[in-house]
């Protein structure tokens, strides 16, 4: 995996490169002492799957940066690092994947790198079923949520559908542990999906809106707490 590191001090490259390469893995690792200069990399950034960004730099701080690379490459994870707490709300803004603070770097570094590889890993998955409409390979990240009709439970991607004849208990032990998350007898949906869950209903990226029966609404709210990393 390619990795890059944008700090405008030395010092903080170095120590944050000194952890990475003792986590355990094969990294390939860049540093970038400006955010003008790692985006004039963007060659570099497109094959990247985790960039770290200081917010606190001179010219173009963490924050525009992340804007700039978000833009282009929507899909890497980006972790803002920085001394000051503060900050943290603005991460949101620029879709930063986590937030770490550098003088806590020895503690968080390895979970924040456990949570980020599993979600690699989550998005490379992918599952075969023998639909109605034949043999079909999904993204485990395509899938959006499944739903009962009738006698059949039909898959949901952005492109399109695929209707299988497997029950929903089968397709929700299938999928466990691959982020969703059952609402009732009907509904299986991935949390990637999930804009919010308020009063009830759970709304979708998609404008989707689904009712949580009061019953299950405290597990799911729970599960999809988990899920975002809030808990």
């Amino acid at each position: 995996m390619k990795i890059a590191i944008c700090d405008d001090r030395e010092n903080d490259r170095n120590a944050l490169r000194a952890l990475l390469e003792a986590y355990g893995q094969d990294f390939e690792i860049r540093e970038y002492s400006s955010g003008s200069g790692l985006c004039g990399d963007m060659d570099y950034i497109r094959e990247c799957g985790i960039i770290f960004l200081d917010i606190n730099m001179d010219g173009m701080d963490g924050l525009e940066t992340a804007r700039q690379i978000k833009a282009e490459c929507p899909k890497v994870y980006i972790v803002l690092v920085t001394a000051y707490v503060n900050y943290a709300l603005d991460g949101y803004k620029v879709k930063a994947s986590r937030f770490l603070l550098k003088d806590d770097l020895e503690q968080t570094l390895q979970e924040c790198m456990d949570d980020i590889l599993q979600e690699i890993r989550q998005d490379e998955q992918v599952v075969e079923y023998g639909f109605v409409e034949g043999n079909v390979r999904l993204r485990v990240d395509d899938i959006i949520y499944i739903e009962t009709n009738k006698h059949k439970n039909v898959f949901y991607t952005q492109q399109q559908t695929f209707s299988i004849y497997k029950k929903m208990d089968e397709l929700e032990e299938d999928l466990k542990g691959m982020g969703f998350v059952r609402m009732h007898r009907s509904f299986l949906v991935n949390m990637k999906y999930i804009e919010k869950i308020s009063s009830y209903v759970m709304v979708l990226t998609t404008g989707k809106r689904i009712s949580v029966p009061k019953s299950r609404y405290p597990e799911v709210k729970r599960q999809y707490t988990l899920f975002k990393g809030t808990e």
